[in-house]
């Protein structure tokens, strides 16, 4: 993986994590419970430090693992986008729950990006 391509995805990450934290902030605090709006903000959270994490990663470790990059990666996109997935469809009345089983596959290939990384260090 290319030091450009990690600091673009961290950079994608990042911006549209500002993007639905103030959509989650300003529109959706209307319409959803404290509950589901704690919920969403964090999946904005996760989804926010992992960017940064690609973005230091990206900019001083050029010799991470593809593996590392593509469980960070995947692992944003399973765990806070079902987040997002599931509050908003619950919110409209239509809960998609196929979702439900996506955050902990999402969580788990952050925690096993986490891991590569140690053991990257070593």
């Amino acid at each position: 993986m290319t030091q450009e391509i990690i600091i673009a995805t961290g950079a994608f990450f990042g911006m549209f994590s500002v993007i639905f934290g103030a959509f989650g902030a300003h529109a959706l605090k209307k319409i959803l419970s404290a509950e589901q709006l704690n919920s969403f903000e964090v999946g904005v959270q996760y989804q926010m430090y992992h960017a940064i994490v690609l973005l230091v990663l990206g900019f001083y470790a050029p010799n991470i693992t593809a593996a590392i990059y593509w469980c960070f990666t995947i692992g944003i996109v399973l765990f806070s986008f079902s987040i997002y997935g599931l509050i908003l469809s619950s919110a409209k009345g239509k809960k998609f729950r196929f979702l439900g089983p996506v955050t902990p596959i999402g969580g788990l290939l952050l925690v096993i990006g986490w891991l590569l990384l140690l053991i990257n260090a070593f």
